[in-house]
């Protein structure tokens, strides 16, 4: 089961609505649906929740120490309470996922993303789960570390909303250590609504006599 939730970000309020904060606003979603409180706890450099399931203590942590070393915040934690890499879970941007899309996995790279390549680091493993909340790309490299670090388009802040609240769902399953049917609930989204048909003869010209226009 996962016992160690952690959102990746920025800390402070100029960062709070940007690209790379996408992992607090899971986190933050987490802690209303567990009905706990983040609060500041210094021995492990971030906000920090608990909450009980089953007699079983669950964890909730958002690293303050800014992106690039996150993995002294995650270690921290998971060395004081003994949770191992495969019990831990990094919420995340990811470049590589379109907005409205999230994807769930174990291990891998980090993908060039200075924040799971601080937890590598500092776990010494790379055996975590990443939840990635696709946040889009610019399409040009160098324009990357000015995209994360600004606000998503309107649009795009509601699709990254939805794909987080869909996520969430899954988060029982986790906790279940029901991993399988957690990716099942994450990968799986509704088809978009098909358009209702047209009316038959829509489009055709009004005929003589029948015209709505005003002069």
């Amino acid at each position: 089961m996962i016992k160690l939730f952690v959102g990746l970000g920025n800390p402070g309020p100029d960062y709070d609505a940007t690209r790379h904060n996408a992992g607090f606003w899971w986190i933050d979603g987490l802690a209303r649906e567990l009905k706990v409180q983040l609060v500041p706890e210094r021995a492990y450099h971030g906000f920090v929740a608990r909450a009980s399931v089953n007699g079983q203590s669950v964890w909730l942590l958002q690293p303050q120490t800014f992106m690039n070393l996150s993995g002294k915040s995650v270690a921290s934690l998971a060395r004081f309470f003994k949770i191992l890499p495969e019990e831990i879970l990094v919420a995340h941007d990811e470049l590589d996922i379109v907005p409205g899309q999230v994807k769930l996995k174990r291990g891998g790279s980090h993908a060039g993303h200075n924040g799971l390549r601080d937890i590598h680091a500092q776990l010494g493993s790379a055996d975590y789960w990443r939840l990635r909340i696709g946040i889009g790309h610019p399409g040009v490299k160098a324009e990357v570390p000015h995209w994360v670090l600004k606000k998503p388009s309107p649009d795009h802040r509601t699709q990254i909303e939805d794909s987080i609240a869909h996520s969430l769902k899954a988060y029982p399953a986790m906790l279940a250590g029901e991993m399988d049917k957690a990716t099942l609930l994450v990968h799986t989204t509704k088809p978009p609504r098909p358009k209702p048909p047209r009316p038959e003869g829509a489009g055709a010209p009004a005929a003589a006599g029948n015209s709505l226009s005003k002069e």
